[in-house]
This record gives structure tokens, sequence and C-alpha cells, in this order.
């Protein structure tokens, strides 16, 4: 019975039904034509990283580039997202104080060099530093204004020197072993936001230019990778932002190829209380956001991991003491002040733009 009347329903609705079918595959083959007859898509964008990330491939924008790009986007994310249950970083800290974690050689990778950075900037830039960004869950839907009490209970929790690598690898044996990480440390936690998404666009411009693309702009939420070139040999001309008004223009321009343009400001997490501003960027020495009288830090280099990294680190550190450490470092990068002054370290020539005569360089 139920069948007939199916059947009787297909009959009368068979006009309109067939006239769906015949759309449906016009859709199909024009999407197809689209796909493969060679109509590039220039951009894609999807929600990734827990941000909105764009890639431009232009002119060899293909489907299947930009879905090999954004499924690897899933995977580190999959991997180094310390809010997903299943991630790695997620299983290290619910083991934190207990045992060893085994992890993906990616997210060892990753792990390793956060260290290695937080050799390199005294702290200044701490992967170890999860206990304090859950205190304070900035960026969240419910942040929180801890206590002096609150703060100093954690940040014994903080230290970077307790965490224990181990390398992966074949053994002895024969026997091969995967990488492992051990916070050593019951309560302590680790968090990768200040360079997972760097190595998330190295990796976007390595896939990139195995694709043989030889111009590209990836943009993973403000980590902008500029791969290769323009057309024609042409710069790249990216725009840094004003840290007073984000969504405003931008205050300079930098015209490059081939690298990265990261900038941690107080713009990007944060909320107000009592009308004063708490940022995302902590200083572990006192545990709070830093209060140095910068407002943005811009760095530029090759790997986007480290300057990623090392804006955080240079934020932290100062003006002062952050552009030392970059003319040491032989690192190109720029931070603006409170007082809408510019202060450069590296080399930029006329590869560096002014375009908000508010802004002056000193």
């Amino acid at each position: 019975m139920h069948g007939l009347l199916l059947n009787r329903r297909l009959c009368k609705a068979a006009p309109l039904f067939y006239t769906i079918l015949f759309l449906s595959l016009i859709f199909t083959f024009a999407f197809a034509f689209v796909s493969c007859g060679g109509t590039p898509v220039p951009s894609q964008t999807r929600a990734v990283l827990g941000t909105v990330c764009t890639v431009q491939l232009f002119e060899k924008g293909k489907p299947k580039y930009y879905d090999a790009l954004f499924n690897r986007l899933s995977e580190i994310e999959e991997h180094m997202s310390v809010n997903i249950p299943s991630s790695d970083i997620a299983r290290i800290n619910a083991a934190a104080g207990i045992e060893a974690v085994e992890v993906h050689t990616d997210t060892f990778e990753v792990i390793k060099a956060a260290f290695e950075f937080a050799a390199l900037t005294d702290g200044a830039f701490n992967p170890a530093g999860g206990a304090l960004v859950q205190l304070w869950k900035i960026g969240s839907d419910s942040p929180h204004l801890p206590s002096r009490e609150e703060i100093d209970g954690v940040l014994t929790l903080c230290d970077w020197h307790s965490v224990v690598l181990t390398e992966g690898g074949k053994q002895s044996s024969g026997v091969v072993v995967k990488p492992s990480v051990f916070l050593t440390q019951k309560g302590s936690a680790l968090d990768l936001g200040g360079i997972a998404k760097g190595y998330a666009a190295d990796e976007m411009a390595r896939m990139i230019r195995g694709f043989g693309i030889k111009g590209a702009i990836v943009d993973l939420g403000g980590n902008i990778y500029a791969v290769g070139e323009k057309t024609g040999g042409n710069a790249w001309k990216v725009g840094i932002k004003n840290p007073f008004d984000s969504a405003g223009a931008p205050v300079l321009a930098v015209s490059l190829k081939d690298c990265s343009v990261v900038t941690s400001g107080v713009y990007e997490r944060f909320f107000e209380k009592d009308g004063r501003r708490y940022h995302h960027l902590l200083d572990y020495t006192t545990g709070c956001p830093a209060d140095n009288g910068l407002m943005s830090v811009t760095i530029i280099h090759d790997s986007s991991m480290t300057a990623d990294a090392l804006a955080t680190a240079v934020f932290i550190m100062g003006k002062d003491k952050g552009m030392d450490f970059l003319r040491k470092q032989n690192i190109p990068g720029l931070c603006i002040d409170h007082n809408k002054e510019i202060g450069i370290a590296g080399i930029f020539d006329r590869s560096l733009t002014v375009l908000n005569t508010d802004f002056k360089i000193n």
C-alpha cells in the first residue's frame, strides 16, 4: 500500500520531478566544465584553524588544489588544536604530570621549534603557558579577569624548562618509536596558538610550490604568506593594519617576494572591563597582558613559523629590547607604539611605504 501511494505521488509530481532533475544535471555538467575545463577559481575561503582562511591561486586555481590545501589545514588543526579533545595537544595536556604522550611527527616538529624559540627569546615566547591562557580565557565567550592570587597560582605551571621532549625514530632493536611529549607538572598545559598558524602557512607555501604554481597569496587569519611573485615579476604588496582601527585602512604597505608577514597586536583578541582593555599577549614575568606601550609588532621572514613566534616574543619584550633583538638576529621587523611612532629593524630599503601620515618612522 505504501509503495502504491509513493508511486502515485511520483506520477502526480513527475513534471516537477523531471524539471528539477534536468536542472540538476545542467548544474552538474556546468560545474564539471568550470572545474575541469580550465576556468580558474581565483580564490577560496573556508573556516579552519579557528579562523577564516583564504588562499588565492589566481589563474592557477583548481578545486583539486584548494581541496588538498584545506584538507591539510584541517589535519593540522586536528593534530594541534587545544580545543579538540582528540588532538595531540589536548592529550598531552590531559596527561600532564602522569605520562608522556606519543604525537604525530608534524606536531612534534612544531613543539620542538616552539621550545627553541622559547630558549632564543628567554621565555618571551612560551609554548608551556597554557595554564595562564586558560585562566584568562581571552578570546572565548567568557573571558576572566583573575586575581593576583590566581595568577601567581598558575605561573609556576608555565615553566617551559620542565617539559620533556623525546625524539622518535628507529631504535637499535629495529622498533620504530613515535616522538613523545611529557609535561612533568600536573596542571601545566601547552598552547601552540602563537606558532601553529605559522607552520600551517609554511605548509601551504610548500604545497603550492609543489603544484608548480609560482605566485599565490595565503591568508590564515592574518598570517600572510606571499608565495613567489606576481605575474611579470613584480613584488606583492601587503598592508599592515592600523592597530588603533583594525577595520580601517592600513597604516603601511610592504613590498615583498616569497616570504611571510605576521603581525601580533592588541586588537586581535581582547576584552574590556571597567574601561580597560585586556589583550591576549601575555607576559609570563607578570602573568598579565604585556603593558609596554606597544600596539603591534610585525615580522617579515621566509619562515612564517619564525615570523609567528617572534611577532609574539618581540611584543612581549617591548620596543627597545625587541628591536635590538631583531637587529642582532638580522630579521626585518617593525613595531607601532601608543604614540603612533614606528620602530624599524632590518633592511627595508624602498619596500616600506607609510600610508597614514598620522604615523611617523623614528
